[in-house]
């Protein structure tokens, strides 16, 4: 399974990957420069959290490495890989339906918090799992 051990890096297709769950320790890098935006990063065994200019992006327990993580107009799209399931938190829009896709397959439609933030678990298991959030159209079936 992919650990970051630089802790963050950009990648070819125009996406970022960050975290080490293998670290006891915490370990931060800050002032990483992508895409015009800073990010800074928090890392160890038991949680992974990144920001995006200071303001939360995403966050995990126990921590988790993360590829490929794309933004976009819609929605957020990375793959996630730990040894054992995770809860993850990500920052979206506030009050806004989203499509919860785990590995192609919609798992649920929530609805993010007053602050934007929306909350769900992946079952890793020594593995990753290919996550989508996705804006929620009006009368489309989950």
């Amino acid at each position: 399974m992919p650990v970051i051990t630089d802790l963050i890096r950009t990648e070819a297709d125009g996406s970022i990957s960050f975290g080490n769950y293998e670290l006891k320790a915490k370990t931060k890098k800050s002032d990483f420069e992508f895409e015009g935006d800073l990010y800074k990063i928090k890392t160890f065994d038991e949680l992974t959290r990144l920001e995006k200019n200071e303001l939360f992006l995403y966050e995990s327990e126990p921590g988790t490495a993360v590829t490929h993580m794309k933004e976009t107009a819609e929605g957020m799209s990375f793959t996630a890989w730990g040894p054992e399931d995770a809860q993850i938190t990500i920052q979206c829009e506030p009050e806004t339906d989203y499509d919860i896709l785990i590995d192609g397959e919609i798992r649920d439609v929530q609805k993010s918090n007053l602050g934007g933030k929306l909350s769900f678990s992946v079952k890793l298991g020594d593995g990753s799992a290919k996550v989508q959030v996705l804006k929620h159209e009006a009368g489309q079936q989950p």
